[in-house]
């Protein structure tokens, strides 16, 4: 029998989606960039809506002076993890200036945005506590979960009120309730109603985590993610997120004003056993987080942009997500149709993610578009016009 044998499902599956000639969407190689918005595939130069680089600053010339100058000071990497070796004055520097930003006391660094999640739930919710996800979580909060042992308990998709009741059941149950929500869900681009769950947690004597992945950069007036936005940072008790989105680098952090955080560098697994960040990135980083600061006005031109592309696909008859967000999905019915409509996207210059069940809520096949900064307007309008060309093509109706 083959290792591998488990694996003739996924086979099947893959196989179905590459028939008749079409690509693997799970492959599909940016050659050379040419700046944020466009790249070359496959020989030709394609409009970029697919990646999480929602201010572009992974073209950052501040961000890629900075790394040049970090690697030629430091070396390209620390060869060992944060409580062994691979603790440099950078990673310090990075944590405090961290904490300034989110004005918290306290942060870790971890090598990626998933180990963010996995690390500090994991070591967070213990085999007597609980967790409390929202259905449509991210992988890294469920990884987390397994990796901690807590008892998992999940509540409707953005509904505070069905929390609430799952809470008031526990009622004199030993063991810390956490419950972790996110800032702005990865699939769909919809956005936590933050203050509902705060008021749920300050009500409940629960904590809370929040994942403002992609939030950070993008909601607030200073850039903080919803809990900002919503006027309720002092009730979220730690906020975790990645530098791989707004910052348009990689790696992860939390934040938070309890001590007790530092003492989870003692016993978070991703975070022990995980060779840190090479000085090239942490200097990238800190640079992004300077232009992030200084330039509030590409929060303006994100947004305005999220909103020409979600009413435009809503003009051109397609379904998308409920609102306007960096994340802008449009929502089909069957996967053969998802998968034709990506192909013929990407032959007519136009990059996004193709995301199949059973990753996506309620099993519907989706194509994601990420919309930066830096997009143009006439970037936008002629990603539509191409969006409404394949489902004419396709006799897709707006009551697809």
């Amino acid at each position: 029998m083959s290792i591998f044998s488990k694996y003739e499902g996924l086979a099947t599956a893959l196989a179905s989606v590459t028939a008749g000639g079409g690509r693997n969407p799970f492959n599909v190689v940016i050659e050379k960039p040419v700046s944020s918005t466009v790249g070359v595939i496959e020989g030709r130069e394609t409009l970029l809506f697919g990646t999480n680089n929602y201010l572009g600053l992974s073209q950052s010339p501040a961000a890629i002076d900075a790394a040049v100058q970090a690697a030629r000071a430091y070396g390209v990497g620390t060869t060992g993890s944060r409580i062994a070796n691979g603790t440099q004055g950078l990673h310090r520097q990075l944590e405090e200036r961290l904490c300034a930003f989110f004005r918290r006391q306290h942060c870790m660094v971890f090598s990626t945005g998933y180990q963010a999640n996995l690390g500090t739930i994991s070591a967070l919710a213990g085999k007597d506590d609980y967790l409390l996800l929202d259905a449509d979580s991210h992988a890294s909060i469920y990884d987390g979960s397994r990796l901690g042992h807590a008892q998992v308990i999940r509540f409707r998709h953005n509904d505070a009120d069905d929390l609430h009741k799952r809470l008031r059941r526990l009622d004199g149950t030993p063991g810390a309730k956490l419950v972790v929500v996110e800032g702005i869900y990865s699939m769909m681009g919809d956005v936590v109603p933050m203050a509902e769950f705060a008021a749920v947690k300050r009500e409940t004597g629960a904590w809370l985590l929040a994942d403002e992945a992609h939030s950070v950069g993008v909601m607030g007036e200073y850039g903080r993610g919803v809990a900002e936005a919503d006027g309720v940072e002092d009730d979220v008790d730690f906020v975790v997120g990645t530098f791989s989105k707004s910052l348009g680098t990689v790696g992860g952090y939390c934040v938070s004003n309890h001590a007790g955080l530092d003492l989870i560098r003692l016993c978070s697994r991703p975070y022990m056993f995980t060779a840190s960040l090479p000085p090239e990135v942490i200097a990238a980083t800190m640079a992004a987080l300077d232009e992030l600061e200084k330039h509030p006005e590409l929060r303006v031109r994100l947004m305005d942009n999220a909103r020409r592309l979600h009413a435009g696909l809503q003009a051109a008859g397609l379904r998308t997500g409920p609102q306007a967000s960096p994340v802008v999905s449009v929502i089909l019915d069957e996967v053969p149709m998802a998968v034709a409509f990506w192909n013929r996207l990407l032959d007519l210059g136009v990059y996004v993610n193709l995301s199949l069940p059973p990753a996506t809520p309620d099993q519907h096949p989706l194509l994601r578009t990420s919309v930066m900064a830096t997009h143009t307007p006439e970037q936008v309008d002629r990603a539509v016009e191409i969006f409404a060309t394949v489902a004419n093509e396709m006799g897709i109706s707006r009551a697809a």
